[in-house]
């Protein structure tokens, strides 16, 4: 591979991110139901730029004993129990997404895939409590690492919420699609990379040398 030519491999310390949004019966990770779960892997082109690349999605069979709050499903409107979901159990769907993160990683020469969602620490806690109660071994994210962008998204834009970051970015965003798991990963996977673009746009990457950076604040303080 050419040192000149723009690298994913490079640009994130060898993780290659990956997308994911989870809908579940719940708040708590290790009580209630994995409902949808959908991952978006990232490619960048010849120019250094990301954008969207596979997109893997399932909808998931509640596993056995897994608590269910009605609240969840009215702001989701998911039904776990209609048979036109075409439910899968959670180690089908979990398999079925950890197959196409490894085969992006290996194609984008990476070591390893990074988590990377809106409010991330939610889509992170469910993926990894079902990965322990499925007993999977090969889970290829970063096992607490994750890039989370309603942080990147106050930064960058002002904005928190994910229809209003979008808003914001010039990203349409569907509030009747919303809290569907591949509708939100697709529009959080397009934010990431808006916002990623931009700061390379910006001359923010790659960065320059530290000698040329303006003086930090502890630069300006020699007491600590």
């Amino acid at each position: 591979m050419s040192d000149n030519r723009p690298s994913l491999a490079l640009r994130f310390r060898g993780y290659l991110p990956v997308v994911v949004d989870v809908e579940t019966g719940g708040f708590n990770a290790h009580t209630d139901a994995l409902l949808e779960v959908a991952a978006v892997t990232l490619e960048m082109d010849h120019e250094g730029l990301l954008r969207p690349a596979q997109r893997v999605h399932y909808h998931v069979d509640p596993f056995e004993g897994a608590n269910i709050d009605q609240a969840a499903l009215d702001f989701t409107g998911i039904d776990p129990w209609n048979p036109l979901r075409g439910a899968v159990p959670e180690d089908m769907a979990l398999r079925g997404v950890f197959e196409a993160v490894r085969k992006a990683v290996k194609a984008a020469h990476c070591k390893r895939a990074i988590l990377v969602g809106h409010n991330a620490f939610f889509d992170h806690d469910f993926l990894k409590a079902a990965v322990v109660r499925n007993d999977l071994k090969r889970d290829p994210f970063h096992p607490f690492s994750c890039f989370d962008t309603a942080s990147l998204a106050g930064l960058a834009l002002g904005q928190t919420v994910l229809a209003k970051a979008c808003e914001m970015a010039g990203i349409p965003f569907n509030q009747s699609q919303a809290h569907s798991a591949l509708y939100d990963a697709t529009r959080t996977a397009e934010l990431f990379c808006t916002i990623v673009n931009r700061w390379r746009q910006l001359g923010g990457w790659p960065p320059p040398p530290p000698t040329e950076l303006p003086p930090t604040l502890a630069s300006k303080n020699s007491d600590f």
